[in-house]
């Protein structure tokens, strides 16, 4: 694992002397801010904290942070981020990634890192258009979107990043407007903390391309009723008042209100995000109203970097092997004169 400090850092240590260069008005710049101002309370040392990423607006994180970081290839940066992890298991490790990098041209990589549960973060800029290339439409562009790539509206359904990576059986799934610095700055941590792959979903604004295309979720003044921020082991309550609650009825999570028809808090499913059964994850995921943010899944399994601990270890005992010369020697052998 990382190695904890005493040194107590502050979000300067973690700014770089890089001039931001992002569209003013941008939800990057509030993700920005809060990975430092986050980053000194996570107990890890500057010289163990390396960013990865591919290539988008979302891309530059890199730059813009005083810590180890790698400006990759289109799609590639959880290739990458696992053989840095692999190879220093020391680190903490995050990709920062979008929409368009992380499910299309890296939608195999994108994938295979949730599969294998490698110990490192996911952050998924997600705006719903590809923005650095200039506004064609993504794997998450709304059927109908009209863009600089579908000018009579997009064809193609989209995929929403957390069914696609419960499918791809993630551990940890956490989703958060890109305007909410402080509940985003909470689940960056219980990101770090989680041993495993995590994947943070933010819902990030393209003021150019796709300018409000998550307003009707987290304009603030719909927010507390078209959003249920979800806790571990808290009642999954909502509302400006907070009289609003979730219930299973039959195969469906259905909204209630408190004091309606003999509803009480008591009634309202409580969140189990450590269940390892996904299933209602999964109906919280693709839930419409209200929109299920926080973390929502986090369940604690092992990870890939384990098994091949356990492997490795297993294969030594057993092997009569204890040096390369006794497999070079091994078997038959011959000598050149």
């Amino acid at each position: 694992m990382e190695t904890t400090i005493e040194k107590k850092y502050t979000a300067k240590d973690f700014t770089s002397d890089q001039e931001v260069r992002w569209c003013p008005g941008c939800d990057d710049y509030v993700i920005l801010r809060t990975m430092q101002k986050i980053l000194p309370e996570m107990g890890v040392a500057r010289e163990d904290v390396v960013f990865v990423s591919g290539i988008g607006c979302s891309s530059r994180f890199p730059y813009y942070l005083d810590t180890y970081g790698i400006h990759s290839i289109h799609g590639r940066a959880p290739g990458i981020a696992s053989g840095i992890k692999l190879g220093n298991p020391n680190l903490s490790v995050w990709i920062a990634t979008g929409d368009g990098d992380a499910m299309a041209i890296g939608g195999n990589h994108f994938i295979h890192v949730l599969r294998r549960n490698i110990d490192l973060n996911i952050i998924l800029f997600n705006n719903e258009i590809y923005g650095l290339t200039k506004g064609q439409f993504s794997p998450t562009s709304l059927i109908g979107q009209k863009t600089k790539s579908s000018p009579y509206g997009n064809t193609q359904p989209p995929f929403s990043p957390g069914e696609l990576a419960l499918g791809a059986q993630a551990r940890f799934f956490a989703r958060v407007g890109g305007g909410s610095p402080k509940e985003m700055g909470q689940i960056f941590i219980e990101a770090q903390q989680f041993k495993g792959t995590s994947l943070i979903e933010i819902l990030q604004n393209c003021v150019i391309f796709n300018d409000g295309c998550f307003n009707h979720l987290t304009d603030k003044d719909v927010k507390e009723d078209k959003q249920i921020y979800l806790e571990h082991g808290k009642p999954m309550i909502f509302g400006k008042n907070r009289d609003k609650g979730l219930v299973l009825k039959g195969l469906k999570l259905e909204v209630v209100t408190i004091g309606e028809d003999g509803i009480t808090q008591e009634d309202l499913l409580v969140h189990n995000a450590k269940e390892q059964d996904p299933t209602l994850h999964y109906m919280l995921v693709r839930m419409q109203y209200p929109l299920a943010v926080g973390v929502i899944r986090s369940f604690d399994d092992v990870t890939l970097e384990e098994r091949e601990d356990a492997l490795t270890a297993q294969v030594k005992a057993n092997s009569s092997f204890t040096k390369t010369d006794d497999l070079f020697f091994s078997g038959e052998t011959y000598e050149v004169k």
